[in-house]
Formats: C-alpha cells, structure tokens, sequence
C-alpha cells in the first residue's frame, strides 16, 4: 500500500519546480532538474517514514 506525501512536502516541491521553471529556460535542463528535484526528495522522505515507530 502506497501512502501519500504530507502536504508540507507537496507544497515544497510546488515551489521549488516553480522556481527551476523561472531561472532555466532550456526546457531539457528544466525537465532534468526536477527529476532529481523528485529523487531527492523522495529519497529524504522514505528514509524518515521508515525511521518512524509504529503507533500499534
């Protein structure tokens, strides 16, 4: 079962691919930053969801 991301890391990759779009204009380069925009982020966030005790 996939869980969702929290909202707060939603909102940070919102902004942070509004930000790449702004200040690089080759779209190829753009697409690249955000894939490891995503990596890195996903990465940081399934090491700390599995860290977390579980509550049952």
């Amino acid at each position: 079962m996939k869980k969702k991301m929290p909202k707060s890391i939603k909102k940070h990759i919102r902004k942070e691919k509004a930000r790449i779009r702004k200040e690089v204009f080759d779209l190829k380069k753009q697409e690249e930053l955000i894939k490891t925009l995503y990596e890195k982020v996903l990465k940081k966030y399934e090491n700390k969801r599995d860290l977390q005790p579980s509550n049952k």
